[in-house]
This record gives structure tokens, sequence and C-alpha cells, in this order.
């Protein structure tokens, strides 16, 4: 594993920069902006702890997660982007897409969940797609997170002797170990056929995530066109005298029980 970047520095700048991202979200409510960010990588690459830093002070009614699970049967019909454009921002939303439609060209391409056919039909359809979300007014920011194979594995084994993430740990996970280079050869075609003008994919190194976050939320800062929005102060009342309201006794209410005062008094 590359050195670690100093938590001291990376805690203050993070912290900088979350505070940025809440000025863009103000920008992007008050001028009706549409951004959706994807974050793409090899499992274990660091894209869900990076949006949750991303995401960690701002509004979810404003910016919002997308992680799609396994498509349904139903969705297995349908065009292959069509379950996607249900998630797609709206006037004044930030969209996270915790994986997307890069799927086919990923793990549906190299796990053989998806046809040459339809492969191939994605490689063709998937700039034509962005191109005309563009052409809407949608921003979209592609990222790519990177590691080396034995970040990968040593992320693995972490999580695999770890009992809060081991769920994060699937049999497609591992299997990448051992198809890394048809993950490898995927990737290089996947940006080969996608990385447009209107669209450009960006790539991460994430060997040590605190840098990759730091990296990455300033890449994004830099290129979403947002201005300062003033926000005007909200004045808070003063609290009115009591009326003739009687509140219940707490004895009739149903509290949870004071577990804290349990630890206290084992302390």
């Amino acid at each position: 594993m590359a050195d670690e970047f100093p938590k001291r520095i990376y805690e203050k700048e993070l912290l900088r920069l979350q505070a940025r991202l809440v000025d863009m979200q103000a920008w992007v409510q008050a001028s009706g902006a549409r951004i959706i960010v994807i974050f793409e990588g090899r499992d274990a690459a660091g894209k869900g702890s990076t949006i949750a830093r991303v995401s960690q002070y701002l509004n979810p009614r404003v910016t919002r997660t997308v992680a799609l699970p396994t498509p349904t049967d139903r969705e297995r019909t349908q065009w292959y982007f069509q379950r996607y454009v249900a998630h797609l921002p709206a006037a004044g939303e930030i969209v996270l897409m915790d994986r997307s439609w890069y799927n086919r060209a990923g793990v549906e391409r190299v796990m053989g969940y998806c046809t040459e056919q339809e492969y191939q039909r994605f490689l063709r359809q998937a700039p034509v797609f962005e191109r005309m979300l563009v052409e809407d007014g949608i921003m979209v920011f592609k990222y790519w997170f990177s590691i080396s194979d034995v970040e990968q594995e040593r992320r693995f084994a972490s999580r695999n002797n770890d009992p809060m993430r081991r769920w994060k740990l699937s049999p497609n996970d591992v299997s990448s170990i051992t198809k890394w280079q048809d993950y490898s050869r995927a990737k290089d075609a996947m940006i080969a056929h996608t990385d447009i003008p209107e669209a450009r994919w960006f790539e991460v190194d994430n060997e040590d995530k605190r840098r990759g976050r730091l990296n990455m939320i300033a890449h994004l800062l830099d290129h979403v066109p947002y201005e300062l929005v003033e926000r005007d102060p909200i004045a808070i009342p003063p609290r009115p005298k009591l009326g003739d309201y009687q509140r219940p006794p707490r004895d009739q209410l149903n509290y949870v029980p004071d577990y804290a005062a349990t630890l206290l008094a084992k302390d």
C-alpha cells in the first residue's frame, strides 16, 4: 500500500471541500441545474466510501445516491438504459451513481451476463445516450477509481476479516482476482468507446483513499460552473408563552429503556 496521506491534512481539507459541495448544491437548487456523477471502478476500489464523503453534508432530497440491484426478469426485457432513465436528475437535483449503465461494459461483459450482441450494442449506444443527456442540459461526470491488484487483494482480506464489512464481499467480487486481466481489457475497451468530448472519463488513483477522495471532490468542484448563492438568514422567532396545553405524564408514554445509563454504570 502507498504511504497514507496525512490524516490531519486530509480531514481539514475534506471539510473545506465538503463546505464547497454545500455551496455547489445551493447553486444547483437555485439555478435548476441537473448533475449526474458516475462512480465506476474495480471491486474494492473505494467508490462507496467516496460517495459517502461527497454526500455527507448534502441534502438527501437534493443529492441522492443511486445503487441499483440486479435487474428483474421484466427489466431484462427492456431497453438496456430504460431502468436508469427513471433515476436521472430533475431540475435542481444531483444524482450520484454507485455503478451505472457501465455494468454492461464491466461485470456483465467479463462474467458472461450479456451476449456479445448486447455488449456491442451497448458500446454503440452509450455515447449516443450520453450525448442526448448532455444536449438536454444534464451535466455528466464519469470517474473511474483505479487500484492495483495488490491493494485490491489487501482490501478484500480486510473486509473478509471484519464482520462489520463482510457484507461488501460477494462471489463476483472475489472472482475479480482471477479475472484481473479480463477486467483490465474490458475497462480499456469501455474507455476507448465511451470517452467522448461531451462526457469524458476521469481516472482517480485511489491506491490511497484519502488522497483519491480529495482529488475526486476537488476535480468535480472545479468543473461544475457553480456560483455562490446568497442564502437569506432564517430568523428564529421567540418561543411564545405556554398556553393551556398540558403534556401527558411521562409514565403514560412508552419511552425506550435508558440503555446509555447502563454503560455509565459499568464505566
